[in-house]
């Protein structure tokens, strides 16, 4: 490789974006890199925020200045010199997307096609390939007939769309709780509207108090019919209020265009709990959770309608569209069963078409992406993965490996982030980014083929052929949880026990039913605390200090030395840089273009008043402790002059979970998924709960890190807390004290119990996590 060429590779020189510390790097094009690091060591920055960030922002820079004005702005990233790069595509663990009418379906196109094949040769015929379409709205339309010497007008159905015009394409109808939108014994001037945002006082309160239709001093029991439906019920109008002219419409219709529009998982939490007590939702009772309108779900090819083989596993799909034939027809019908096939490749079969993508995880989301991108015709195109072993049983890791070597087949550059050792031993080259995480990282310490990275002396090499020995002596259970006749989701009438006082491993190959398993445990005891992988609620001023709640005990410190008041040391309050409003970052209008976010010149991104950082506590400001990492956090608290006990302890905990590099100012929107899992979890280990699930503890965690994540369960465990894990991760595995496997495969093939006991048991066994194990220990 001539690392000069740019047709030979991507030559990047002095990189210093985040933690990066004037990397230079050659990536060599159209083969398999992977970058190697202990998390924080700047694999991602490297990756995503220099060379794809650049990436995308040359390539929105060719579009006219208009469509720019509807794109995101992106800044140039810190770097001196970058050649022989080309168009990135991006493929991570971010959700894909909360629009609760997108399906696993529509979000790879799978359906696309599907509905094409529909309007050619289903039968009856209702129309193009709209009419079979949930996002296409039926549309009914009036038209004039001759009956004799006479004109008849008559209502006609034209079949424009296949939206079912009951649920609007949704498959679920919401009822409405009236009694949890305002409080009846009350009148609204006295705070009866018990909506969040509906506070007496404001616009939404002035809208209905105001409006004339309602008597804003009557309580609400007392309303008559008629209040009563101007209040709940009445239909869209306009009128003005304080002189402003403004749409009036019931509380109920108002609420479904607004708050039940969105996909639960998107709300924020105070609005989420209140859509969990106001509304109940059911499923449509004119389409039966189809989604489609009628003359959609009566059309039908072999007996089939489009809404009968979205609800097919994929798997059953595949087989189904191999034995259809159709000389009209056949290429499409060829094009299609390929597409499935995708799924089938990375290990996704278990999936049906209908299913809502919010409810994938981070690592079926990102295996759905790359389906999108397997039969694209795009070449010299660069694609960067974030792990795409993350959430996948060992079993289905051998089969992405082979898709990432499919896309580089097809002379496209491939970068993965990874830390685990079967993909890196498939790569072509390696980066290893380290030595150490945060501002102990940010430099290439090892560049070769993973051979030479094994036997190298950098901290991935020395662990990548790490194997944690099979627990020989378990720990004795101290009683058990129980599940009967389970059938949530794929579960096939379980019953299973589940020891308390151990370590438990919930195991099985991706769709197996693990998730059910826990989900009818935490149903059935609701004080267990579940550490799942939903994304973290917050804004942008949101990090580790605020999250956990270190820094109310770190304010309260400062006030305290210093003779003021805690609301003095909070960025969000009074110490706020007046400029920036303690964003750290000041917003930019640039009329026609889209506005952009440039660090604040008067703090200088500290987010704090200058006359705020004047105050110090053991010769540190407030933003200066807010720079530290958890690491130095801990031991500066614990020190005798700057004690502040529950803020040690909370840093402690971040040590504990592996989160030692991250700085307790640093934003949750900077945090990978395995990082804001971990956060998650020590936030959790103060509640002293007597059970705690966790759901794939080691997800983005260096081979190094899996010892600090074991003798923190240990801890737990040691500490009288029952832990359990669902996991992939086969050192978890062999260091548990019961292991339940589910399987044998996923979505209908699963749903069993296959095996439970002690991990040496699981390696003797004839199941798939079992095969791996007895592999993983020889």
């Amino acid at each position: 490789m001539n690392p000069t060429d740019p047709h030979e590779a991507i030559r990047l020189r002095g990189a210093r974006v985040n933690n990066l510390q004037a990397v230079d790097v050659d990536i060599p094009k159209r083969q398999l890199t992977v970058l190697t690091g202990v998390s924080g060591s700047g694999k991602s920055s490297l990756a995503f925020d220099t060379i794809a960030a650049e990436s995308q922002r040359l390539i929105n820079e060719t579009y006219s200045t208009f469509v720019q004005g509807f794109m995101p702005s992106l800044a140039r990233p810190d770097y001196d010199e970058l050649s022989g790069l080309t168009a990135a595509i991006v493929v991570d663990q971010s959700p894909m997307g909360s629009n609760p009418r997108s399906t696993v379906g529509t979000a790879t196109d799978a359906v696309g096609p599907m509905r094409v094949l529909f309007s050619r040769i289903a039968e009856p015929s209702v129309g193009g390939p709209g009419a079979y379409s949930f996002n296409v709205p039926s549309v009914s339309g009036g038209g004039a007939i001759q009956v004799g010497n006479k004109k008849k007008v008559v209502k006609q159905y034209r079949r424009t769309g296949g939206m079912c015009p009951n649920c609007e394409g949704r498959g679920q109808v919401s009822d409405v709780v009236l009694s949890e939108l305002v409080d009846e014994d009350l009148s609204l001037a006295d705070g009866a509207l018990r909506i969040p945002g509906y506070k007496t006082g404001g616009w939404n309160y002035r809208l209905y108090a105001e409006s004339g239709l309602v008597d804003p001093e009557k309580k609400i029991r007392d309303y008559t019919k008629e209040e009563h439906h101007n209040l709940f019920f009445h239909e869209e109008k306009r009128m003005k209020i304080a002189g402003i002219n403004m749409s009036y419409e019931g509380l109920v219709p108002r609420l479904q265009k607004s708050m039940l529009a969105k996909e639960r998982a998107s709300m924020q939490k105070h609005i989420g709990e209140f859509v969990d007590r106001a509304v109940r939702f059911i499923t449509c009772p004119e389409c039966d959770g189809t989604r489609l309108a009628e003359h959609a779900r009566t059309s039908t090819i072999e007996g089939k309608s489009i809404a009968d083989l979205c609800t097919m596993e994929v798997g059953d799909l595949v087989e189904w569209f191999s034995q259809l034939r159709h000389s009209g027809a056949q290429e499409l019908i060829d094009s299609i069963r390929a597409v499935l096939q995708s799924f089938v490749a990375v290990g996704l079969d278990y999936l049906t078409l209908d299913r809502p993508t919010s409810s994938l995880s981070g690592g079926e989301a990102q295996r759905a992406k790359m389906i999108r991108h397997l039969g694209s015709a795009l070449t010299d195109a660069t694609y960067v993965f974030d792990e795409p072993s993350a959430g996948l049983h060992p079993e289905d890791i051998g089969r992405v490996n082979d898709l990432l070597e499919q896309l580089r087949d097809k002379s496209n550059t491939v970068i993965v982030v990874e830390h685990n050792p079967a993909t890196i031993m498939r790569a072509d080259h390696v980066i290893d980014v380290g030595p150490g995480a945060g501002s102990a990282g940010g430099h290439v310490v090892f560049e070769g083929t993973p051979q030479d990275l094994a036997v190298s002396d950098t901290v991935t090499g020395r662990h990548l052929a790490d194997r944690t020995p099979l627990k020989s002596e378990v720990r004795t259970p101290q009683g058990h949880l129980e599940v009967h006749d389970a059938t949530r989701n794929n579960l096939q009438s379980v019953n299973v026990q589940v020891p308390l006082g151990v370590l438990t491993a919930i195991t099985g190959v991706a769709g197996s039913g693990k998730s059910s398993l826990v989900a009818e445990l935490a149903e059935s005891n609701p004080d267990l605390v579940v550490v799942d992988q939903s994304p973290i609620a917050g804004s942008r001023r949101s990090n580790p200090a605020t999250y956990t709640g270190a820094l109310d005990s770190i304010r309260k410190a400062f006030a305290k030395a210093t003779g003021t008041k805690p609301a003095l040391f909070s960025a969000n309050s009074e110490g706020a840089c007046p400029q920036c409003k303690g964003a750290g970052v000041v917003y930019v209008d640039l009329g026609f273009m889209q506005g952009a976010d440039t660090l604040c010149e008067v703090c200088e991104g500290r987010r704090f008043d200058a006359a705020v950082l004047e105050y110090t506590f053991g010769d540190y400001s407030i933003a200066d402790v807010l720079d530290m990492p958890a690491s130095q956090a801990a031991e500066f608290f614990a020190a005798k002059e700057t004690k502040v006990p529950a803020a040690a302890k909370i840093c402690n905990r971040l040590v504990q979970v592996g989160l030692g590099y991250i700085t307790l100012g640093q934003p949750l929107s900077t945090l990978s998924g395995g990082e804001r899992q971990r956060l998650k979890l020590a936030a959790r280990m103060g509640e002293k709960a007597q059970t705690i699930i966790l759901d794939e503890p080691t997800t983005g965690l260096h081979l190094a890190d899996t010892e600090v994540i074991l003798s923190l369960l240990d801890a737990l465990v040691d500490a009288g807390t029952s832990v359990i894990v669902i996991e992939h991760n086969l050192a978890v595995i062999a260091h548990a004290d019961h292991v339940i496997d589910m399987g044998p495969g996923a979505g209908s093939q699963g749903g069993q119990v296959v095996f439970a006991g002690t991990p040496a048991e699981l390696a003797a066994a004839d199941t798939t996590t079992g095969r791996h194990l007895a592999a993983y220990k020889d």
